[in-house]
């Protein structure tokens, strides 16, 4: 089969039953490998990389976190000169960051003479980009139920499936993947006599609801359940990701006290009826709690808007009078009881049909463009124009306050440590170390703010005068490191930036553009002066 078109073409050899046998175990490796990091980071597009000579495993590798080393270059260092003449297998396209080419570039470098994917990248931006300039640099590339089929393989495929069912989903149906947690006994009730649901399950499916909120972005329960059982909704870990609580609740009939007011360790998000209970809201409010109003509550508007904050995955923990609405509106994808057997409501979409490529779509109509041309939004690292976000993976090296060079893993490392840095105090210093070691700008994201709301005295005292400053210095190191950013961001010449973050308001431009979009704006006056355009971005904010 032709691998190209228009060039000189490659074809496929035709295994034997015994080679495909072991290229599925080694895709379903790579699967497992992807897979390592739930519960420990918030979900993200799952990479594992495996590479191999015939049954020899000779590197390997997985994606940790947003904004951290891909899987590919992992399995290149690990593998070395191994790897020149291997094949790679890899679980899905490469495409953790848009606009970063790094796991392509370390598999062609190495000298990888061949790679098998399981999946083509589910998202239309970075569909079959990593595949093309692959087999534009003639290396073979075989794609699971494309080039190789049969049973072993379509098993080996399944595999890739489901470690990104959530992204498949999310790619879909435009909200994200949500599994609805219930305990029910054999006489179909889902409580207690008392009313109480905590004790009708298990020890073992509790800790299995513990491993479940740790692979969510977020958990939804009503207001019956906080009324009832004052639950935390904690995951139990002992560290790494904390879930977002959501609590949705119509007339806001809900105790001035309860465990999920205390936002100590991860945030709380009140969902409402606009209008409900206004003085309750400012409760909330004061306790750092986030209230967001919708027009008429409901599971598909709250679930479109976890979509638009980025979430890919969705735990529901709530009692039946709002599960039976969130099913009956489509949102609920997977169920699990406390017998631990589930199933899938909707079959994980194959959107090899559904969704093509930029260079497709081109085709079909030339006046269609992929991205609008006005305003760009960025927010995730896998999202369109992905690496102007402050979690990409590109390290900076910056001089210090004393002119010393230092690197740093990213934009966030930067920014989180130096709230803390020139602090006269041992717990600052040493949490500028910790933050500079995190293993990925969500921990030091989650360590810089869990810090600065407990220890405010630990910020340094200049920290709102100099923040903008010191952001435009990181970003323009960045911008300045990496050519193939520089040329990104000149690429949006005349277009509006905005940091989609429905929540940030001040980096980012809010949920109905009420945000300040500063980081937007930043990049649009670094954009001004790479141009050598004079700018005052950050002196008159854009109204957007």
């Amino acid at each position: 089969m032709s691998l190209l078109s228009g060039a000189t073409s490659i074809s496929s050899p035709i295994l034997c039953k015994s080679n495909h046998n072991l290229e599925a175990l080694h895709i379903r490796r790579a699967a497992d490998l992807a897979d390592k990091s739930a519960g420990f980071t918030s979900p993200h597009p799952n990479f594992g990389c495996v590479i191999a000579r015939g049954e020899t495993v000779i590197g390997e590798g997985f994606l940790y976190s947003q904004g951290t080393k891909c899987a590919e270059l992992q399995a290149v260092e690990s593998g070395r000169e191994l790897c020149n003449g291997a094949t790679a297998y890899l679980n899905m396209e490469p495409g953790d960051c848009h606009g970063d080419q790094t796991a392509v570039s370390a598999l062609i470098k190495a000298g990888i003479s061949r790679v098998v994917v399981g999946l083509r990248h589910p998202l239309r931006h970075l569909r079959g980009n990593a595949i093309r300039t692959l087999r534009r640099e003639r290396v073979q590339v075989d794609v699971l139920g494309e080039e190789l089929q049969s049973k072993m393989i379509e098993e080996a495929l399944k595999s890739c499936l489901i470690v990104n069912a959530p992204l498949l989903y999310r790619a879909a149906s435009r909200i994200p993947f949500s599994v609805l947690k219930y305990a029910m006994t054999l006489d179909g009730k889902i409580a207690a006599s008392s009313g109480h649901a905590s004790w009708i399950s298990s020890k073992l499916s509790r800790e299995r609801v513990f491993e479940l909120r740790g692979r969510s972005d977020a958990i939804v329960v009503g207001g019956n359940t906080v009324r009832r059982d004052d639950p935390r909704l904690t995951a139990r870990h002992g560290g790494g990701h904390l879930p977002v609580r959501i609590v949705m609740s119509q007339t806001l009939n809900l105790p001035e006290v309860a465990n999920l007011w205390d936002n100590s360790e991860t945030r709380t998000i009140v969902a409402t009826q606009r209008g409900a209970r206004k003085n309750f809201q400012k409760y909330l409010a004061s306790k750092g709690v986030e209230v967001v109003e919708f027009d008429i509550l409901n599971p598909r508007d709250v679930m479109e808007y976890c979509y638009d904050r980025g979430y890919l995955s969705i735990l529901w923990e709530c009692g039946g009078s709002l599960a039976a609405p969130a099913i009956a509106s489509g949102v609920i994808h997977k169920i699990g009881p406390d017998m631990l057997i589930s199933g899938y409501l909707h079959p994980i979409p194959d959107l090899s049909p559904v969704i093509p490529s930029v260079d497709e779509i081109s085709a079909i109509d030339p006046t269609v463009t992929p991205y609008e041309a006005s305003i760009i939004f960025f927010y995730k690292t896998w999202d369109p124009y992905g690496a102007f976000s402050n979690f990409s993976p590109h390290p900076l090296r910056i001089p210090d306050e004393n002119g010393d060079y230092l690197t740093w893993p990213t934009v966030e490392h930067y920014y989180q440590a130096h709230k803390f840095v020139g602090v006269n105090d041992p717990l600052a210093r040493d949490c500028v170390e910790q933050i500079k070691a995190a293993k990925s700008p969500e921990e030091a994201a989650r360590m810089g703010r869990t810090m600065q709301m407990r220890h405010p005295g630990l910020v340094r005292p200049d920290w709102n005068k100099i923040k903008i400053n010191l952001m435009y210095k990181a970003l323009k190191c960045k911008f300045s490191i990496y050519p193939h950013l520089n040329s990104m961001l000149l690429s949006t010449a005349g277009s509006v930036l905005v940091e989609a973050s429905p929540h940030d308001l001040f980096w980012g431009g809010g949920r109905e553009g009420e945000g300040l979009n500063y980081l937007g704006r930043l990049l649009m006056q670094l954009r001004s002066e790479f141009l050598g355009e004079s700018s005052t971005l950050v002196e008159n904010p854009i109204n957007l």
